[in-house]
This record gives structure tokens, sequence and C-alpha cells, in this order.
């Protein structure tokens, strides 16, 4: 279950809207500058809105009249973004390993084996980023995402600096996420039929 309903300012920019799914993924979908990712990173804690609350898994995260704003650690979200932003010093096991190195034990989802099969990664856990396609680099993210359990998957239009053919690549990889995990996310992009691949839930900005 996802609920929110925010006024966020940040400058000159302002945003307030609201929705509420039940649906395990949600699509955002609008323009360059309508605010897309400011409100990923509202729902993220990372910005603070001025007012509005957000609900999360029945879990209030944010309301400002009842002063609650959960931290970004308490809210245990996973980010993904469109370039990966996988650490460059690290192999591709210890970036998928960063996240699971900051859970305990008993809030662990999934064993380490499973997200590497589920996401085709055995080849690549040592590489170096520097290594891997565009493609790669997108599953080993999702992966570190995963793999540190999250309340929430939030997906920062993840495919929007791929060529058609790694879209089409590593688009069955966050439909095989979607139907084996449960995990509930939100999915932004400005590119409605990729949206549509995931799902018919679809929030507009």
């Amino acid at each position: 279950m996802m609920d929110c309903h925010i006024e966020l300012q940040l400058g000159k920019f302002k945003i307030t809207t609201s929705f509420a799914s039940d649906e395990q993924v949600v699509g955002l979908f609008g323009a360059s500058g309508s605010g897309k990712t400011s409100l990923l990173h509202a729902i993220a804690g990372l910005h603070t809105p001025q007012s509005g609350y957000i609900n999360i898994q029945n879990q209030t995260w944010f309301n400002a009249e009842k002063n609650i704003n959960l931290t970004t650690q308490s809210r245990r979200v996973g980010l993904v973004f469109q370039d990966a932003q996988l650490f460059p010093h690290m192999s591709v096991h210890k970036n998928l390993r960063f996240g699971l190195t900051r859970i305990t034990p008993d809030q662990q989802l999934f064993q380490e084996d499973y997200i590497i099969e589920l996401l085709k990664l055995n080849h690549l856990l040592n590489r170096m980023p520097s290594k891997l396609s565009g493609g790669e680099k997108q599953r080993v993210a999702l992966g570190r995402a995963l793999l540190y359990s999250p309340n929430l998957l939030l997906l920062d239009e993840p495919l929007s600096a791929l060529d058609t053919a790694h879209k089409t690549e590593i688009l069955p990889f966050f439909q095989q996420v979607q139907k084996q995990t449960h995990i509930p996310m939100l999915y932004v992009s400005h590119d409605m039929q990729e949206i549509e691949q995931l799902t018919s839930t679809i929030w507009y900005l």
C-alpha cells in the first residue's frame, strides 16, 4: 500500500500531489522537469515536504501534522538510478554485498545466491564496474538494492541511459523481480510503453 499526499517546495519549484494504490508496482510518468525525481527523494526521506503525509505498507514515514519524519535509514528504501552509481573501486560481488552488510540477519529477505541467480550475475561477480556493459551495471544496481531487503524499491528512470537493445535485455529482469520478490515498487519513467510493460497503474505528473 502506497498512500502519499504532499506539498514539496524546492526553491521556486513546487509540487502538490497525491495518490494511493494497493498495487505492487506503480508507474510515475511525466516529462523531464515535472518533479519525478524530487518526489522519489521525498518518499526516500532525502527531501522534507512542507505538508502532508507519506504512508508505505501501513507505516507512516512522514506526517507534517504529527511531526513524524523517519530517517532514510529507518525507511529502508532501495534506490536504482539511471546511471547505476556502482562503487568503481569495488568488484561486482562487493557492490552487491554493500546493502546486505547494512541490515541485520532478521531483516534479510533474500539469500545472496537467490538474487545472483535471479539476475544472472554469477559470471560477473569478480569483474569491476568499468568492465560491465550498461545493462550489466543496471542488473548489479538492482541486485544491490534488493539485497538491502527494502520496504520499497524506487526506480528512477533506470533504463533511460540505455539503447533499445539494452532496454529489451533488462526489462525482463524487472518483470522477474516483480513476480518473485513481491516488494512494492515505484517505477519512474518518461517512456509510457516502458512503464506499461510493468504495470497498468500509472500516476501522472
